[in-house]
């Protein structure tokens, strides 16, 4: 059991982290269908849970290195995609936004690039030029910070099936916007 730096003094589990991970993904990400091709890898539980201990950037690097690895080796109906979740480093979204070049940096140095990719999700998540209250922002805002790894292969073929691929940011910010920030705390209240 540790101590979540960003979300108050309680102890909070591994388990704790995910749970609250996979709520997000569950009523956020596929319930307000942000992202159209994420219910089917839940549903399927394709989905890789991982909560770094790492409370530095290289821990952290040294965590992404190894899930990579290990996410380039799955047979991908085991594991489709991964949730790197990293409670206890990068709390400061303008941190974090810089790690992103590294962890884009770590993908071609272990030869992935092209393979897999990384996607960012953070509670503080900020799109360039929007404010931070900006509905829009909540898109990719989850729990904690957090580094998708996704397969380039599964999500060029997700893209070419889906009519209008290049629409769903578009349609994100419209429906956050809509939703607002009421709409968006009665989400965790359900």
């Amino acid at each position: 059991m540790t101590h979540d730096p960003l979300h108050g003094d309680e102890p909070m589990t591994d388990e704790a982290v995910v749970a609250a991970t996979r709520e997000w993904l569950e009523k956020a990400v596929i319930g307000l269908n942000l992202c159209p091709f994420a219910k089917a890898v839940h549903v399927k539980r394709q989905v890789r849970y991982v909560v770094s201990q790492a409370t530095d950037e290289e821990g952290l690097l040294d965590d992404l290195l190894h899930e990579l690895q290990l996410l380039a080796s799955a047979d991908p109906g085991d594991i489709e995609t991964t949730l790197l979740i990293h409670p206890y480093v990068l709390g400061d979204f303008l941190d974090y936004n810089d790690f992103l070049d590294i962890a884009d940096a770590a993908v071609e140095e272990v030869g992935l690039d092209g393979v897999l990719q990384v996607a960012s999700f953070h509670p503080h998540y900020q799109f360039a030029d929007s404010d931070p209250d900006d509905m829009g922002n909540f898109s990719n805002r989850a729990p904690f910070p957090t580094l998708h790894l996704l397969r380039e292969e599964s999500v060029d073929k997700a893209v070419a099936a889906f009519p209008d691929a290049d629409r769903i940011y578009e349609a994100n910010i419209e429906a956050l916007r809509k939703l607002g920030p009421e709409g968006w705390k009665a989400l965790w209240r359900k």
